[in-house]
Order: C-alpha cells, then sequence, then structure tokens
C-alpha cells in the first residue's frame, strides 16, 4: 500500500477557534461573558473586553484550562471541509500543536469529535528551555517530514526542515506577531485552512 504524503497542521487558529473558546474560558473561570472589542485582534485577551489580570486571577484562569476545556474547543470556520478535500485528494493529516503533554488526548479527542480526518496529535510544550530561534514544533517535523506544515504563527516556522512547505496562515492582523524577518520563512501565505487547502490541490508541481 503506498504510503500517503502529510500534511502537519497547527490546532489553535488553524482547526480550531481558540477566540471563542477564550470567551467561554472567562466566563467558566469569572462568571462574565466578554463582549467583542476588535474583531481583527489576533489575540484573545485582545479581541474581547476583558481586563489585565494579575498572577493571582492568571493562575485561576490557567487551572479552568482542565481537560475538558481541552477536549471542547469548536472548529474554525470551513476547517472541517478543507481537511476533508485534503484527506479525500490522498494526504494523511497530523495534528502538531503547542500544549502540555497531558493535554495531548485531550486534544486528539476534541479534533475528532468534532470529525477531523486526524488520527494523530503530537504536543510539543513550550518551556522555559526552548531555543528562542527554534520552533518548538521543529523536533516533531523532523520526525514526522511532511510535505507541508501550516500554522498561524511566525516564529513557529524558525527551524523548519527545508524540504517542507512551509505554510503561514494570515488571520487577524491586529497585534499579529506575524510581522517582520520571520515572514520570510513562510513559502506561501493564506488567509485560513480553506484558502491553503484550494491552492494547495490546485497548485502545479
Amino acid at each position: 500500500m503506498t504510503k500517503r504524503p502529510i500534511i502537519v497542521l497547527d490546532a489553535d487558529g488553524v482547526l480550531l477557534n481558540y477566540h471563542e473558546a477564550y470567551r467561554h474560558l472567562w466566563l467558566k473561570a469569572f462568571g462574565v461573558l466578554p463582549e467583542l472589542a476588535d474583531p481583527q485582534a489576533y489575540f484573545p485577551y485582545d479581541r474581547w473586553k476583558v481586563p489585565r489580570l494579575d498572577s493571582a486571577d492568571r493562575d485561576h484562569l490557567r487551572a479552568c484550562q482542565d481537560e475538558t476545556f481541552w477536549e471542547t474547543l469548536p472548529a474554525m470556520d470551513g476547517a472541517l471541509d478543507a481537511a476533508m478535500n485534503l484527506h479525500v485528494s490522498g494526504f494523511e493529516l497530523i495534528c502538531v500543536s503547542a500544549l502540555p503533554l497531558k493535554f495531548e488526548a485531550a486534544r486528539l479527542k476534541n479534533i475528532r469529535d468534532l470529525g477531523f480526518p486526524i488520527e494523530r496529535v503530537y504536543a510539543t510544550p513550550v518551556t522555559p528551555d526552548n531555543e528562542s530561534n527554534r520552533s518548538v514544533k521543529a523536533g516533531a517535523l523532523a520526525q514526522i517530514l511532511p510535505v507541508a506544515f501550516v500554522d498561524d504563527y511566525a516564529p513557529y516556522l524558525r527551524g523548519v526542515p527545508t524540504s517542507v512547505h512551509a505554510a503561514l496562515i494570515m488571520r487577524q492582523p491586529n497585534g499579529s506577531p506575524n510581522v517582520g524577518e520571520d515572514l520570510a520563512l513562510a513559502h506561501s501565505k493564506h488567509e485560513d485552512l480553506s484558502g491553503f487547502a484550494r491552492w494547495w490541490l490546485n497548485r502545479k508541481d
């Protein structure tokens, strides 16, 4: 049986709507459902009308990001159809996500429950030991060696193997980290996963 070529997909901002999940996380943590502040904000704490938190409240919010939270994020608009189109076109899809290892199974359950044709998730946690000039995902990508890698965070393209097509999702621009020299690491740029899938499946090698 011929092995399918692999495309690696990020989760938050590519497959899953972390912005919407953050809004309901705030409700769980503080009893308030935030209103929209800036629909073009990259980070959720800028998108919603929420105050800056002190260290105690940040710890409380983080504690609410439990297994149930990571199992129940909604899908990004159009992401499921895009993933299905890639899958039926002959590609194996794998998710590589920067989150704690203890939530790897919860992330896979979330993705599978939403219907994504993805059987494997690699969690690549961010730690103080991570080298700033190398993506926390670079090691997993070197192991998997996909034909393409899709992420919405340009710094995560650092250190990606040169044989891998690096695609950057250029979503909400306000406060975005997708600026400067890291943009040169992207071989292609797209509005969302749907845009990448259309482009990838119609490209001419």
